[in-house]
């Protein structure tokens, strides 16, 4: 069982918690995280790029000549696709690129990072994170006293902290989320979890 020190906002160790294996020791599935990540991407494409076939494209409602007698290959229409100012064939459509994936898929994906963080070292949990108001020098000053102002940071907290977030959005390798909006793309793309230890309560509540 993994046990992590609690630090308050100073750095200094306040106590020292045992996490839940059920969380942070789970089997690492790369292919889950894989899948998650991609069909959250896919999600966020807006798939608006469309192009006019020839029923779509204005004009071209009569025959630009006579069927016969000119010589030339029967035409019905100036919208052909082989003629100039014509529609498009098979082109871009109006779509939605994002697919299903299974929710077992996307709670293993949860668990891989969550269990990466642990072995790696790369979790810190600190007591409470509470600002009196939005100030970015406290973020600041949390990141130095941590020794982590280097690296990408995500904060986890077990509920929306509408001071925090305006403190660290001035900051842009930091991103901070509450439990209820915790993906698979933003802990992949983090290098260090700082989590309350309401957070991790959280967490074990709903993953274990």
């Amino acid at each position: 069982m993994p046990s992590v020190s609690v630090v308050n906002i100073q750095g200094s160790k306040v106590e020292k918690i045992d996490l839940a294996p059920g969380v942070f020791e789970a089997r690492i599935s790369t292919d889950c995280v894989r899948a998650a990540v991609n069909n959250q991407l896919a999600h966020r494409r807006q798939g608006t790029a469309a192009t006019k076939t020839r029923g779509l494209v204005s004009g071209g409602g009569i025959k630009p000549y006579r069927q016969k007698g000119t010589g030339r290959a029967r035409a019905g229409s100036t919208r052909s696709p082989v003629r100039r100012h014509g529609g498009v064939v098979f082109g871009p459509m109006p779509r939605s690129y994002g697919g299903k994936v299974n929710r077992k898929v996307l709670r293993s994906a949860i668990l891989s990072c969550l269990t990466s963080f642990a072995q790696e070292g790369q979790i810190v949990i600190v007591d409470a994170l509470d600002f009196s108001e939005p100030k970015t020098r406290q973020v600041s000053e949390l990141l130095s006293h941590l020794k982590i102002e280097d690296k990408r940071v995500l904060f986890l907290t077990d509920r929306t902290n509408v001071n925090l977030a305006l403190s660290a959005r001035n900051i842009p390798w930091v991103d901070v989320i509450n439990c209820d909006n915790l993906n698979t793309f933003d802990l992949t793309t983090h290098d260090v979890l700082v989590a309350t230890k309401a957070a991790i309560e959280r967490l074990e509540e709903v993953y274990a």
